[in-house]
């Protein structure tokens, strides 16, 4: 079997069992045919010396320790697809250890630039026009609910309704959860619906809807609108970004005395290892507060 027949089952079975997206599966494809390019070998005979080599030769090109382990768990996902189907007798990537990775706190906004960011979201919606009304939406849901960009962009129009209290989310893996729906996010969301309705794209089945290939606002454009939203509340775009929003919203939540569970529940993370990373963050800001501000610091 030909190394792109192996590769193209590979993503199918991606697509079809784990339920990962496009563009993952775009990175995928892309690292694993860098190891092809580089090693010389061909998945069903590439040895453990390959995968080493190759490594190292990340490393000397100056790439960070995140990505040579990306990379590196990929390999060890497709030599084992291959082992699970009897390609292989072996999966050269088992006993090659991954990179030590330093644990990246989380940047986050402030809860006084998230004001400044929702304040004048509010102030651009009171025009009417659908633009500011649906920046309004997009940024109380963001933050009120944490999800990620690509979920919000890919709720469904009938998901929202004049009672909605919570709405139901595909997350990653297909996985699916509830998650809570502020006052101030579902005004939001009831002001900039009519006006969608009667839009250009109000057939569309998307809450957000567009004319692009997607059928509804991609990532991209959310974070071209966030950093818009930024410069004209007075805050710098460079911390601004709907990834940050997501962050904020967990960290703003444990500040205020919420439970780690339910916030790993409302994020949607599958391990509660991953929503720890943001008492961290808290950690560190009590760290700075106690050096900054008691008198005795010095």
């Amino acid at each position: 079997m030909s190394n792109a027949a192996i590769l193209d089952q590979f993503l199918e079975m991606l697509a079809a069992e784990k339920g990962h997206a496009k563009n993952s599966l775009l990175a995928y494809r892309h690292d694993l045919t860098q190891f092809l390019d580089y090693s010389g070998a061909d998945f069903l005979t590439a040895n453990d010396e390959h995968i080493r080599t190759y490594l190292a030769s990340l490393f000397n090109e100056g790439l960070k320790a995140r990505t040579v382990a990306r990379r590196l768990s990929a390999l060890r996902q497709l030599f084992l697809f291959l082992y699970r189907d009897g390609l292989r007798t072996d999966n050269p990537a088992t006993n090659i250890e991954s990179p030590r990775l330093d644990q990246a706190l989380p940047k986050i906004l402030s809860e006084n630039n998230v004001d400044h960011l929702l304040n004048t979201a509010t102030e651009l919606s009171a025009s009417g026009k659908l633009d500011g009304l649906r920046l309004h939406a997009l940024v109380e849901t963001l933050y009120a609910t944490g999800l990620r960009v690509s979920e919000l962009v890919s709720l469904p129009r009938r998901s929202i309704g004049p009672d909605t209290t919570m709405i139901m989310v595909r997350g990653k893996g297909g996985r699916e959860r509830m998650v809570p729906l502020g006052g101030k996010a579902r005004k939001a969301l009831l002001a900039y619906l009519p006006v969608r309705d009667k839009g250009k794209d109000k057939g569309s089945p998307y809450l957000f809807p567009s004319r692009g290939v997607d059928g509804h606002l991609t990532r991209r454009r959310v974070g071209q609108i966030m950093k818009d939203l930024a410069s004209k509340a007075g805050v710098p775009p460079s911390v601004v970004s709907p990834h940050k929003l997501r962050h904020a919203f967990a960290t703003h939540l444990l500040a205020h005395g919420a439970d780690l569970r339910a916030v790993q529940q409302m994020l949607g993370h599958a391990d509660i290892s991953t929503t720890q990373i943001y008492t961290h963050v808290l950690e560190e800001r009590l760290k700075s507060l106690v050096l900054e501000k008691h008198p005795l610091s010095d």
